[in-house]
């Protein structure tokens, strides 16, 4: 049975489809739990704003799990067939390293993708779904992202979708200094706006979260304030920036909240983004004028201006998880040959308890400890040597070459102990 990396991202599929395949925290162990029931052995869910992935251990590469998929979110199988991409023992192992790495993200390097595999992992664990052949390519996977990420500039020059957020936020207003910001959510990309935020010379950040406790601890690392995701139309006409990354399955910010907000303010525009998948933000807020909304799929541009620096970065990377293949691939290999060795060491072990008994009766009997020693070394060689002999006299006899040089290595036998 192989390793299977299955999935969707940005590259392939949009944002609707997406987020139709996002699964909240929430969401998970239920989800690995119904996958399962499908004669999966081993599996974990990886989900992002950018991504779903499912990493299984599966002897089908990936109609067992597209038709599980497909029917768990009561989606067109043709659809999600045409959007995902499959990958198989190495390239499946190649894949997770690269995602963990930031390599496969929408913005090259960017460092929250390692912890969200991390989570992905962690779930997929208490939920019970890990078995051997995961738990060994995950901590692979975080050993190499962690290689990547001391031993290249990868992670340098901070770029992420939160800073293209603010990025773009800048060329919209061209002083932040007189601006607030409403930040919905209070996760780690949320963290970061408010980070970028706060270096920019934002005016004023309000937090907004579904538990008041995290929107004001997060608030008040920069001065802020932090309130109910329900107080949001309360502030809603005083704020200028709306950037939003939740987790919730339904949109959090409708049209109707943002008209009454755009009255107030008598049209004084609004910049937005929303990261989240699913979306925070109706998609009909889009059509207000003075409004400027964002998804994660509009920042493809502003993320372009940003990557050059890491361009020889992820070359190096590159290097590190091809030797990070390489070594997993080996350990694979010599796992495969821990049960050729154990049956070896037992016959053996027979052959020589075997003797050993015979000489400690002969023994016993008052035989010559010396000659008994000699019989026993003549006869343990003997028979241990017995059947690989006589196979290699067959090899020969049938012109396998191949053989008698492998036993050669195997046995490190040198030309000079041929002479």
């Amino acid at each position: 049975m192989a390793l299977l990396a299955l999935g969707i991202n940005h590259n392939t599929a949009s944002v609707a489809l997406r987020e139709q395949l996002a699964f909240s925290p929430e969401q998970i162990e239920s989800a690995l739990l119904s996958a399962m029931e499908t004669g999966l052995s081993e599996i974990a869910i990886l989900s992002t704003c950018n991504r779903t992935e499912i990493y299984a251990q599966s002897q089908d590469e990936c109609n067992q799990l597209l038709t599980w998929l497909s029917n768990y979110r009561n989606l067109n199988f043709d659809e999600l067939n045409a959007s995902h991409y499959v990958k198989t023992s190495e390239s499946a192992i190649s894949h997770m390293m690269r995602v963990a790495s930031g390599l496969d993200s929408l913005v090259l390097g960017e460092p929250q993708i390692l912890g969200q595999m991390k989570a992905s992992y962690a779930h997929a664990r208490e939920s019970g779904t890990v078995g051997p052949v995961l738990h060994d390519a995950f901590q692979q996977v975080f050993a190499i992202a962690k290689r990547v990420r001391t031993e290249t500039a990868i992670g340098e020059n901070p770029v992420s979708v939160a800073y293209a957020a603010v990025s773009l936020a800048q060329q919209i207003f061209s002083d932040l200094k007189k601006d607030t910001a409403l930040l919905i959510g209070a996760g780690e990309t949320i963290e970061l706006v408010a980070r970028h935020l706060s270096e920019q010379g934002i005016k004023s950040i309000i937090v907004a979260n579904r538990t008041l406790s995290r929107a004001a601890t997060l608030a008040d690392e920069f001065d802020g304030k932090g309130i109910l995701l329900e107080e949001i139309p309360e502030v809603l006409p005083h704020v200028d920036i709306i950037i939003s990354s939740t987790a919730s399955p339904l949109p959090i910010l409708g049209k109707g909240s943002v008209e009454a907000a755009l009255k107030v303010r008598k049209h004084k525009p609004m910049f937005m983004v929303d990261i989240a998948v699913p979306r925070d933000i109706e998609e009909q807020v889009g059509d207000l004028p003075d409004v400027y909304l964002y998804t994660v799929d509009d920042l493809s541009d502003v993320i372009q201006e940003n990557l050059r620096s890491r361009q020889e970065a992820a070359e190096q990377a590159d290097e590190i998880i091809a030797d990070g293949v390489k070594s997993y691939v080996s350990g694979l290999r010599v796992q495969d040959s821990v049960s050729t060795i154990r049956a070896y060491r037992k016959k053996a072990e027979t052959l020589r308890d075997a003797e050993l008994q015979k000489a400690l009766k002969s023994l016993s009997s008052g035989g010559d400890p010396e000659k008994l020693m000699q019989q026993l070394a003549r006869n343990l060689t003997n028979k241990l040597l017995h059947s690989p002999t006589a196979k290699l006299r067959q090899a020969s006899a049938e012109g396998r070459a191949d053989l008698i040089g492998w036993t050669q290595e195997l046995f490190d036998i040198d030309q000079q102990d041929l002479t």
